[in-house]
């Protein structure tokens, strides 16, 4: 997909590619545009913070220039704008090899719109499936791209995207099995993670907003026009809302964290759209979405134009990822903080 198409895409729906950046707000005051429910603690599915729906969160990225996330982390507790590591990244090799000319204001923003993408248009056979049952939902996948196509890795000498980021990686079909819970509750505290977040509908891994360095992935790295790329064990994977996912309602589910909880877009209407500023330490809120066919007021994720993007913290038990690496850590026992890619 051609980067300017990408970029048009962003700006008819209001969305990002990329990974990570930059804290906002107060993650113990609530916004003028939410209301508090009693019943939040009682319920074990929603937190006091909750969407207006009626209320105009406004379009602040409309013009595509977001912060910069680079080294926007935590490891004691969770706070609003950072991501709530198990570990502090190690800095293994991987990722970009030099900033683009995106990069802006004095390279605390990035410009979307001018950022290249990795050529290619190459389709796959993607094979997924989604189960409930017993108070689990099941999700195998073999994380290949089953709704668009991905750009072509390796990235070549020959692609503009090569002077930037010389992803020597190849997308390969996985073996991937989530076992969520299908009834996630509310814990007191949220816990950390670190490298993956969990899976999106598309069968695409979803990996938090650094690569190794604790750098802003969205902002460094070169994705194809879809916002995916491998890493060194051939995953697929996400570190942003992809632009290639068409229904970004925030009451439509788009994806599922390793606790169980949804994951939504971010537009509540036109020229509505949430961002990190609007939600809690953990990157949700609580609202009524469509789940398994049913109207249901829950606690979900947001993937958000701005850092941290998607989940930042975990608010109920979160589960191993498909499988334990050293590019896809566990999240509960304290993993490094991310992936090389």
């Amino acid at each position: 997909m051609h980067r300017k198409l990408v970029a048009a895409c962003i700006a008819a729906f209001v969305l990002s590619v990329a990974a990570a950046c930059s804290s906002d707000g107060d993650p113990k005051s609530s916004s003028s545009a939410t209301t508090t429910s009693k019943a939040g603690a009682d319920s074990g599915r929603v937190t006091d913070l909750k969407l207006d729906p009626a209320h105009h969160y406004g379009n602040k990225y409309a013009n595509g220039v977001l912060p910069v996330g680079d080294g926007n982390y935590v490891t004691d507790a969770a706070e609003k704008g950072s991501v709530y590591l198990c570990r502090a990244p190690q800095g293994q090799a991987g990722g970009a090899g030099s900033r683009g000319p995106w990069f802006t204001n004095a390279n605390t923003e990035y410009d979307i719109n001018k950022k290249i993408a990795v050529e290619g248009n190459v389709s796959w056979d993607a094979s997924y499936s989604e189960t409930v049952s017993g108070g689990n939902r099941v999700i195998t996948t073999n994380d290949l791209p089953r709704d668009h196509t991905t750009g072509a890795f390796p990235v070549q000498p020959s692609d503009p995207a090569y002077q930037y980021d010389r992803n020597p990686n190849e997308i390969a079909a996985q073996s991937l099995t989530y076992t969520l819970s299908a009834e996630p509750k509310v814990e007191s505290r949220p816990a950390c993670l670190g490298g993956e977040v969990g899976v999106m509908l598309t069968g695409v891994a979803l990996f938090d907003a650094f690569d190794a360095g604790g750098r802003d992935a969205g902002a460094w790295e070169v994705q194809d026009g879809c916002n995916g790329h491998p890493q060194i064990s051939s995953e697929y994977h996400y570190h942003t809302l992809s632009s290639c996912i068409q229904d970004t309602g925030v009451d439509t589910v788009i994806g599922f964290a390793l606790d169980g909880f949804p994951i939504t877009g971010p537009k509540v209407g036109d020229n509505n759209i949430l961002t990190t500023s609007d939600l809690d330490e953990c990157h949700g809120i609580t609202s009524t979405i469509t789940l398994d066919g049913q109207r249901v007021e829950t606690y979900h994720y947001v993937m958000t134009q701005d850092f941290p993007y998607s989940a930042s913290c975990f608010r109920a038990t979160a589960t191993q990822p498909p499988r334990q690496t050293a590019e896809s850590p566990s999240q509960p026992s304290g993993p490094p903080a991310g992936p090389p890619r």
